[in-house]
Protein backbone atom coordinates (compact mmCIF):
# COMPACT_ATOMS: atom_id res chain seq x y z
CA UNK A 1 0.00 0.00 0.00
CA UNK A 2 1.25 3.47 -0.91
CA UNK A 3 0.01 6.76 0.51
CA UNK A 4 0.03 10.03 -1.44
CA UNK A 5 0.75 12.91 0.94
CA UNK A 6 0.87 16.69 0.70
CA UNK A 7 2.96 18.45 3.35
CA UNK A 8 3.07 22.05 2.27
CA UNK A 9 -0.71 22.34 2.35
CA UNK A 10 -3.37 21.68 4.95
CA UNK A 11 -7.12 21.28 4.51
CA UNK A 12 -9.40 24.03 3.34
CA UNK A 13 -11.55 24.15 6.50
CA UNK A 14 -11.17 27.45 8.36
CA UNK A 15 -12.96 26.98 11.70
CA UNK A 16 -9.87 25.78 13.55
CA UNK A 17 -7.80 28.73 12.28
CA UNK A 18 -9.58 31.06 14.76
CA UNK A 19 -7.56 29.43 17.54
CA UNK A 20 -4.30 28.16 16.06
CA UNK A 21 -1.76 26.51 18.41
CA UNK A 22 0.73 29.33 17.62
CA UNK A 23 0.57 32.55 15.64
CA UNK A 24 3.19 31.29 13.18
CA UNK A 25 1.56 27.89 12.62
CA UNK A 26 0.70 28.92 9.04
CA UNK A 27 2.84 30.99 6.69
CA UNK A 28 1.54 34.51 6.09
CA UNK A 29 -1.83 34.06 7.77
CA UNK A 30 -4.09 35.98 7.41
CA UNK A 31 -2.28 38.21 4.88
CA UNK A 32 -0.98 35.39 2.75
CA UNK A 33 0.46 35.46 -0.75
CA UNK A 34 0.21 32.80 -3.44
CA UNK A 35 3.50 31.05 -4.18
CA UNK A 36 5.41 32.27 -7.22
CA UNK A 37 5.90 28.61 -8.22
CA UNK A 38 9.58 29.32 -9.01
CA UNK A 39 10.92 25.96 -7.84
CA UNK A 40 14.40 26.68 -9.14
CA UNK A 41 14.90 29.28 -6.39
CA UNK A 42 15.63 26.34 -4.09
CA UNK A 43 18.65 25.33 -6.19
CA UNK A 44 19.60 28.57 -7.93
CA UNK A 45 23.02 29.83 -6.69
CA UNK A 46 22.03 33.37 -7.69
CA UNK A 47 18.49 33.40 -6.25
CA UNK A 48 17.37 36.37 -4.19
CA UNK A 49 16.03 35.84 -0.67
CA UNK A 50 12.70 37.44 -1.55
CA UNK A 51 12.10 35.09 -4.50
CA UNK A 52 12.99 32.02 -2.46
CA UNK A 53 10.73 33.13 0.42
CA UNK A 54 7.81 33.85 -1.90
CA UNK A 55 8.12 30.36 -3.31
CA UNK A 56 8.43 28.47 -0.02
CA UNK A 57 6.05 30.52 2.13
CA UNK A 58 3.41 31.25 -0.48
CA UNK A 59 0.16 29.30 -0.51
CA UNK A 60 -0.39 26.89 -3.40
CA UNK A 61 -3.97 28.15 -3.85
CA UNK A 62 -6.25 30.18 -1.54
CA UNK A 63 -7.99 27.05 -0.26
CA UNK A 64 -4.70 25.44 0.84
CA UNK A 65 -3.15 27.25 3.83
CA UNK A 66 0.61 26.74 3.87
CA UNK A 67 2.00 25.18 7.04
CA UNK A 68 5.09 26.77 8.55
CA UNK A 69 7.44 23.83 8.82
CA UNK A 70 10.22 25.94 10.31
CA UNK A 71 8.12 25.91 13.48
CA UNK A 72 9.59 22.89 15.34
CA UNK A 73 6.19 21.88 16.73
CA UNK A 74 4.63 21.79 13.26
CA UNK A 75 7.58 19.80 11.95
CA UNK A 76 7.51 17.34 14.83
CA UNK A 77 3.76 16.85 14.47
CA UNK A 78 4.07 16.06 10.75
CA UNK A 79 6.92 13.59 11.33
CA UNK A 80 5.09 11.79 14.14
CA UNK A 81 1.84 11.80 12.16
CA UNK A 82 3.56 10.11 9.19
CA UNK A 83 5.16 7.45 11.37
CA UNK A 84 1.81 6.77 13.04
CA UNK A 85 0.04 6.30 9.68
CA UNK A 86 2.78 4.04 8.34
CA UNK A 87 2.51 1.82 11.39
CA UNK A 88 -1.28 1.92 11.69
CA UNK A 89 -2.11 1.23 8.04
CA UNK A 90 0.93 -0.92 7.20
CA UNK A 91 2.23 1.25 4.37
CA UNK A 92 5.05 0.16 2.08
CA UNK A 93 5.65 3.58 0.60
CA UNK A 94 4.60 7.19 0.25
CA UNK A 95 4.37 9.34 -2.86
CA UNK A 96 5.09 12.86 -1.65
CA UNK A 97 3.17 15.37 -3.74
CA UNK A 98 4.76 18.69 -4.83
CA UNK A 99 7.99 17.78 -3.05
CA UNK A 100 9.97 21.05 -3.58
CA UNK A 101 7.25 23.33 -2.15
CA UNK A 102 7.63 22.70 1.61
CA UNK A 103 10.65 23.84 3.60
CA UNK A 104 13.52 21.85 2.13
CA UNK A 105 15.33 21.25 5.43
CA UNK A 106 12.13 19.97 7.00
CA UNK A 107 11.69 17.57 4.08
CA UNK A 108 15.22 16.29 4.60
CA UNK A 109 14.52 15.76 8.30
CA UNK A 110 11.18 14.11 7.59
CA UNK A 111 12.59 11.60 5.09
CA UNK A 112 15.53 10.80 7.36
CA UNK A 113 13.33 10.26 10.41
CA UNK A 114 10.86 8.04 8.55
CA UNK A 115 13.66 5.91 7.13
CA UNK A 116 15.29 5.62 10.54
CA UNK A 117 12.10 3.94 11.74
CA UNK A 118 11.53 1.94 8.53
CA UNK A 119 14.84 1.37 6.67
CA UNK A 120 13.17 -0.62 3.86
CA UNK A 121 10.44 1.94 3.31
CA UNK A 122 10.30 3.84 0.01
CA UNK A 123 9.40 7.49 -0.48
CA UNK A 124 8.86 8.87 -3.99
CA UNK A 125 8.99 12.64 -4.41
CA UNK A 126 7.07 14.49 -7.10
CA UNK A 127 9.28 17.14 -8.70
CA UNK A 128 7.39 17.95 -11.89
CA UNK A 129 10.35 19.21 -13.86
CA UNK A 130 11.64 17.96 -17.21
CA UNK A 131 15.21 18.99 -16.33
CA UNK A 132 17.10 15.98 -14.88
CA UNK A 133 19.43 18.26 -12.92
CA UNK A 134 16.49 19.78 -11.04
CA UNK A 135 15.08 16.35 -10.22
CA UNK A 136 18.42 14.84 -9.20
CA UNK A 137 18.97 17.60 -6.63
CA UNK A 138 16.50 15.93 -4.27
CA UNK A 139 17.71 12.32 -4.36
CA UNK A 140 19.58 10.70 -1.52
CA UNK A 141 23.32 10.59 -2.17
CA UNK A 142 23.41 13.68 -4.39
CA UNK A 143 26.45 15.88 -3.74
CA UNK A 144 24.89 19.32 -4.14
CA UNK A 145 27.04 22.46 -4.49
CA UNK A 146 24.98 24.28 -1.83
CA UNK A 147 25.55 21.46 0.65
CA UNK A 148 21.92 20.32 0.79
CA UNK A 149 21.65 16.69 1.91
CA UNK A 150 18.53 14.67 1.20
CA UNK A 151 17.34 11.27 2.39
CA UNK A 152 14.74 10.91 -0.39
CA UNK A 153 15.23 7.49 -2.05
CA UNK A 154 13.20 8.02 -5.22
CA UNK A 155 11.52 10.57 -7.49
CA UNK A 156 9.00 10.60 -10.31
CA UNK A 157 11.01 10.63 -13.55
CA UNK A 158 9.27 13.50 -15.33
CA UNK A 159 12.23 14.09 -17.67
CA UNK A 160 11.84 10.57 -19.05
CA UNK A 161 8.05 10.89 -19.19
CA UNK A 162 8.47 14.00 -21.32
CA UNK A 163 10.90 12.12 -23.55
CA UNK A 164 8.42 9.23 -23.86
CA UNK A 165 5.70 11.55 -25.16
CA UNK A 166 8.05 13.26 -27.60
CA UNK A 167 9.49 9.94 -28.76
CA UNK A 168 6.04 9.01 -30.07
CA UNK A 169 4.96 12.43 -31.37
CA UNK A 170 8.06 13.95 -32.96
CA UNK A 171 10.12 13.06 -36.01
CA UNK A 172 13.16 11.00 -34.99
CA UNK A 173 11.66 11.02 -31.51
CA UNK A 174 13.40 7.86 -30.31
CA UNK A 175 16.50 10.01 -29.86
CA UNK A 176 14.66 11.66 -26.96
CA UNK A 177 14.77 8.40 -25.00
CA UNK A 178 18.45 7.89 -25.73
CA UNK A 179 19.47 11.45 -24.88
CA UNK A 180 17.47 11.56 -21.65
CA UNK A 181 18.91 8.29 -20.37
CA UNK A 182 22.39 9.50 -21.27
CA UNK A 183 22.00 12.11 -18.50
CA UNK A 184 21.57 9.48 -15.79
CA UNK A 185 25.02 10.37 -14.44
CA UNK A 186 23.24 13.26 -12.70
CA UNK A 187 21.34 10.89 -10.41
CA UNK A 188 22.87 9.08 -7.44
CA UNK A 189 20.63 6.09 -8.22
CA UNK A 190 18.75 6.33 -11.51
CA UNK A 191 17.48 2.78 -11.17
CA UNK A 192 15.33 3.86 -8.22
CA UNK A 193 13.38 6.47 -10.20
CA UNK A 194 9.71 5.83 -10.94
CA UNK A 195 9.14 5.81 -14.70
CA UNK A 196 5.77 6.29 -16.39
CA UNK A 197 3.96 7.40 -19.53
CA UNK A 198 0.96 9.00 -17.82
CA UNK A 199 -0.48 9.77 -14.41
CA UNK A 200 -3.49 11.45 -12.81
CA UNK A 201 -2.30 14.95 -13.81
CA UNK A 202 -1.42 14.27 -17.44
CA UNK A 203 -3.39 13.59 -20.57
CA UNK A 204 -4.08 9.90 -21.07
CA UNK A 205 -1.16 8.39 -22.97
CA UNK A 206 -3.32 6.55 -25.50
CA UNK A 207 -5.04 9.84 -26.30
CA UNK A 208 -1.73 11.68 -26.69
CA UNK A 209 -0.43 9.18 -29.24
CA UNK A 210 -3.55 9.35 -31.37
CA UNK A 211 -4.85 5.98 -30.15
CA UNK A 212 -2.09 4.16 -31.99
CA UNK A 213 -1.85 0.64 -30.50
CA UNK A 214 1.61 0.00 -31.98
CA UNK A 215 3.03 3.09 -30.27
CA UNK A 216 1.33 2.04 -27.06
CA UNK A 217 3.01 -1.37 -27.17
CA UNK A 218 6.36 0.20 -28.00
CA UNK A 219 6.32 2.38 -24.90
CA UNK A 220 4.96 -0.34 -22.62
CA UNK A 221 7.82 -2.54 -23.84
CA UNK A 222 10.23 0.29 -23.06
CA UNK A 223 8.83 0.91 -19.58
CA UNK A 224 9.03 -2.75 -18.65
CA UNK A 225 12.59 -3.27 -19.90
CA UNK A 226 14.54 -0.07 -19.24
CA UNK A 227 16.00 1.07 -15.93
CA UNK A 228 13.77 2.28 -13.13
CA UNK A 229 10.54 1.28 -11.39
CA UNK A 230 7.62 1.30 -13.85
CA UNK A 231 4.28 2.78 -12.88
CA UNK A 232 1.20 1.96 -14.97
CA UNK A 233 -1.68 4.34 -14.40
CA UNK A 234 -4.97 2.54 -13.85
CA UNK A 235 -6.87 1.90 -17.05
CA UNK A 236 -3.80 2.23 -19.22
CA UNK A 237 -3.90 -1.51 -19.71
CA UNK A 238 -7.33 -1.21 -21.38
CA UNK A 239 -6.45 1.94 -23.34
CA UNK A 240 -8.55 4.41 -21.37
CA UNK A 241 -8.62 7.86 -22.98
CA UNK A 242 -8.91 11.39 -21.62
CA UNK A 243 -8.04 14.90 -22.79
CA UNK A 244 -6.15 17.40 -20.63
CA UNK A 245 -8.21 20.32 -21.89
CA UNK A 246 -11.40 18.60 -20.69
CA UNK A 247 -10.23 18.73 -17.08
CA UNK A 248 -9.25 16.26 -14.38
CA UNK A 249 -12.50 14.34 -14.67
CA UNK A 250 -11.63 13.30 -18.21
CA UNK A 251 -8.28 11.88 -17.12
CA UNK A 252 -9.62 10.24 -13.95
CA UNK A 253 -12.72 8.43 -15.14
CA UNK A 254 -13.99 5.43 -13.21
CA UNK A 255 -12.44 2.14 -14.22
CA UNK A 256 -15.24 0.16 -15.89
CA UNK A 257 -16.47 -2.81 -13.89
CA UNK A 258 -18.12 -3.01 -10.50
CA UNK A 259 -20.05 0.25 -10.73
CA UNK A 260 -23.82 0.28 -11.04
CA UNK A 261 -24.88 0.41 -14.67
CA UNK A 262 -21.49 -0.60 -16.09
CA UNK A 263 -21.80 -2.43 -19.38
CA UNK A 264 -18.06 -3.10 -19.49
CA UNK A 265 -15.99 -4.95 -16.91
CA UNK A 266 -12.29 -4.29 -17.32
CA UNK A 267 -11.45 -6.61 -14.42
CA UNK A 268 -12.93 -9.60 -16.21
CA UNK A 269 -12.32 -8.43 -19.77
CA UNK A 270 -16.04 -8.40 -20.52
CA UNK A 271 -17.31 -5.97 -23.13
CA UNK A 272 -13.88 -4.68 -24.13
CA UNK A 273 -13.17 -3.87 -27.76
CA UNK A 274 -10.77 -6.12 -29.66
CA UNK A 275 -8.07 -3.46 -29.35
CA UNK A 276 -8.60 -3.10 -25.59
CA UNK A 277 -8.56 -6.86 -25.10
CA UNK A 278 -5.35 -7.11 -27.10
CA UNK A 279 -3.70 -4.41 -24.97
CA UNK A 280 -4.78 -6.06 -21.72
CA UNK A 281 -3.47 -9.45 -22.83
CA UNK A 282 -0.23 -7.85 -24.00
CA UNK A 283 0.33 -6.07 -20.69
CA UNK A 284 -0.49 -9.13 -18.62
CA UNK A 285 2.10 -11.22 -20.42
CA UNK A 286 4.73 -8.47 -20.41
CA UNK A 287 4.36 -7.65 -16.71
CA UNK A 288 4.39 -11.28 -15.62
CA UNK A 289 7.54 -11.91 -17.66
CA UNK A 290 9.23 -8.89 -16.11
CA UNK A 291 8.34 -9.96 -12.58
CA UNK A 292 10.66 -12.94 -12.71
CA UNK A 293 13.59 -11.27 -14.50
CA UNK A 294 16.31 -10.14 -12.11
CA UNK A 295 18.36 -8.65 -14.93
CA UNK A 296 15.54 -6.18 -15.64
CA UNK A 297 15.31 -5.18 -11.98
CA UNK A 298 19.03 -5.09 -11.20
CA UNK A 299 21.01 -5.75 -14.39
CA UNK A 300 23.18 -3.40 -16.39
CA UNK A 301 21.82 -1.31 -19.24
CA UNK A 302 23.72 -0.60 -22.46
CA UNK A 303 22.05 1.27 -25.31
CA UNK A 304 22.95 2.34 -28.85
CA UNK A 305 21.88 5.62 -30.38
CA UNK A 306 18.70 5.30 -32.46
CA UNK A 307 19.15 4.87 -36.19
CA UNK A 308 16.68 4.22 -39.02
CA UNK A 309 13.75 4.28 -36.56
CA UNK A 310 15.30 1.55 -34.39
CA UNK A 311 16.37 1.98 -30.78
CA UNK A 312 18.33 -1.01 -29.47
CA UNK A 313 19.50 -1.70 -25.95
CA UNK A 314 20.61 -4.63 -23.80
CA UNK A 315 19.99 -5.66 -20.20
CA UNK A 316 22.58 -8.00 -18.71
CA UNK A 317 23.70 -9.71 -15.54
CA UNK A 318 26.05 -12.59 -14.79
CA UNK A 319 23.49 -15.17 -15.90
CA UNK A 320 21.66 -13.85 -18.96
CA UNK A 321 21.25 -11.10 -21.56
CA UNK A 322 18.13 -9.60 -23.11
CA UNK A 323 18.16 -7.57 -26.32
CA UNK A 324 15.35 -5.05 -26.82
CA UNK A 325 14.52 -3.59 -30.23
CA UNK A 326 12.08 -0.68 -30.39
CA UNK A 327 10.90 -0.29 -33.96
CA UNK A 328 8.83 2.58 -35.38
CA UNK A 329 9.16 1.63 -39.05
CA UNK A 330 5.87 1.33 -40.91
CA UNK A 331 7.09 -1.61 -42.98
CA UNK A 332 9.00 -4.82 -42.28
CA UNK A 333 12.72 -4.15 -41.88
CA UNK A 334 15.88 -6.21 -41.56
CA UNK A 335 18.12 -4.93 -38.78
CA UNK A 336 21.82 -5.44 -39.40
CA UNK A 337 23.42 -5.92 -35.98
CA UNK A 338 27.11 -5.34 -36.76
CA UNK A 339 27.35 -2.28 -34.56
CA UNK A 340 25.94 -4.21 -31.58
CA UNK A 341 28.75 -6.78 -31.76
CA UNK A 342 30.13 -6.01 -28.29
CA UNK A 343 26.77 -6.90 -26.73
CA UNK A 344 26.05 -9.90 -28.97
CA UNK A 345 29.42 -11.58 -28.52
CA UNK A 346 28.98 -15.28 -27.77
CA UNK A 347 25.29 -15.42 -28.68
CA UNK A 348 23.91 -17.20 -31.74
CA UNK A 349 20.12 -17.08 -31.36
CA UNK A 350 17.31 -15.63 -29.32
CA UNK A 351 13.76 -16.34 -28.20
CA UNK A 352 11.28 -13.50 -28.60
CA UNK A 353 9.36 -13.10 -25.36
CA UNK A 354 5.96 -11.90 -26.57
CA UNK A 355 5.54 -14.09 -29.66
CA UNK A 356 7.55 -17.11 -28.54
CA UNK A 357 9.32 -17.18 -31.91
CA UNK A 358 12.96 -18.18 -32.23
CA UNK A 359 15.43 -15.92 -34.03
CA UNK A 360 18.19 -18.08 -35.48
CA UNK A 361 20.15 -15.33 -37.24
CA UNK A 362 21.30 -12.57 -34.91
CA UNK A 363 23.34 -10.88 -37.63
CA UNK A 364 20.27 -9.83 -39.61
CA UNK A 365 17.06 -9.71 -37.59
CA UNK A 366 13.79 -9.37 -39.48
CA UNK A 367 11.55 -7.00 -37.51
CA UNK A 368 7.85 -6.72 -38.45
CA UNK A 369 6.44 -3.26 -39.10
CA UNK A 370 5.72 -1.21 -35.96
CA UNK A 371 6.65 -4.14 -33.73
CA UNK A 372 9.13 -4.14 -30.90
CA UNK A 373 11.04 -7.26 -29.88
CA UNK A 374 12.38 -8.59 -26.59
CA UNK A 375 14.96 -11.30 -27.28
CA UNK A 376 16.29 -13.64 -24.61
CA UNK A 377 19.69 -14.39 -26.08
CA UNK A 378 21.11 -17.91 -26.25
Amino acid sequence: MVMDMIFNHCGSSHWWMRDMPMKDWINGYPNYKITNHKKTTIQDPYASDVDAKEFTDGWFVPTMPDLNQRNPYVANYLIQNSIWWIEYVGLYGIRMDTYPYPDKQMMANWTCKVLEEYPNFNIVGEEWNTNPAAVAFWQRGKNNPNGYISCLPSLMDFPLQDAIIKSMTEKDGLNRLYETLSLDYLYPKANNLVIFAENHDTERFFTTIGEDISKYKTIMTFLMTTRGIPQVYYGGEILMTGFKHEGDGSMRKDFPGGWQGDQINGFKGAGLTAKQGDAQKFMKKLVNWRRGKDLIHNGLLKHYYPKDNFYVYFRTNDKETVMVILNLNSENKTLNTNRFAESLKGFTSGKEVMSGNTVNDLKNIVVPAKTSLILELK
